[in-house]
């Protein structure tokens, strides 16, 4: 069958999930093990190692779909090759086995924020993809909501948490899930399928509403220079139109 041929619908699929014991990883291997897949999680913790290669041929041997879930340990200039390697290696050990699919997921409006490493570590992990030997799909997706603690943490000192007013579009982490799961269930997209959450904040609306739901004492204050959102200009992390957009809202993922 050719790997652009539709997928006929009931039909057992093997699939491979590198970073597949994360918090995305993991909710995309029940997902489709629920669907009556063969999905198999794949991280350091079962004995692969993307960097060096260690274990990936064995994992995805049988596999006709491979997606790719790890990220790199840092966010700052040791990115880029993070992503470099762990691609080139995961897209050896994926032609080898001979998979018809390899998806990845990247971030909403990465491309439009060269300011960041992270974001541009992130073009490069797509265009690594786009350049290599397997049938592609990019699934980019809004800030996660489980990490607005961590953004809120990166710039508190003290009591005061210092937020740009960078509009986002926060999605929770079972709906990015769901659309990962979607995507590598069907055929290639040799393209990107865009998500995003229902609403848009600015981030420090968004930390407000945070700390109201569950207050600690901090309290938030406009600072257009503060974090790493701050290099983000626009309506740069907004989805696009043609995204899709997922059911869960922020406030009631709060409660």
């Amino acid at each position: 069958m050719s790997s652009d041929s539709p997928r006929p619908k009931g039909r057992v699929m093997k699939f491979a999930v590198i970073g597949g014991t994360g918090l995305i990883g993991s909710q995309v291997v029940t997902k489709l093990n629920d669907a009556g897949h063969d999905a198999v999680p794949h991280s350091q913790s079962t004995g692969i190692d993307v960097i060096t290669g260690k274990g990936l041929e064995q994992a995805m041997e049988g596999a006709e779909t491979v997606i790719n879930l790890t990220n790199s340990p840092t966010f700052d200039e040791a990115s880029p090759a993070f992503f470099q390697t762990s691609m080139d290696n995961l897209l050896a050990a994926a032609q080898k086995s001979d998979a018809q699919h390899f998806v990845i997921l990247s971030i909403v409006g990465v491309d439009q924020v060269p300011e960041l490493d992270y974001y541009r570590a992130k073009v490069l992990q797509e265009d690594v993809l786009k350049a290599g030997p397997v049938p592609h799909s990019i699934v980019r997706a809004t800030q996660f909501m489980e990490f607005v603690d961590a953004v809120l943490s990166w710039t508190t000192d003290g009591d005061t948490v210092r937020l740009p007013s960078t509009p986002i579009q926060p999605i929770a982490a079972k709906d990015v899930a769901a659309t990962v799961a979607e995507v590598a269930a069907g055929t290639p997209l040799r393209g990107i399928r865009n998500v995003a959450g229902p609403d848009v904040y600015r981030l420090d609306e968004l930390g407000r509403i945070t700390l109201d739901a569950h207050p600690d004492g901090r309290t938030v204050t406009t600072d257009d220079s503060a974090g790493m959102f701050a290099a983000v200009r626009g309506a740069v992390l907004i989805a696009p139109k043609d995204a899709h957009i997922a059911p869960t809202r922020y406030t009631d993922w709060l409660s």
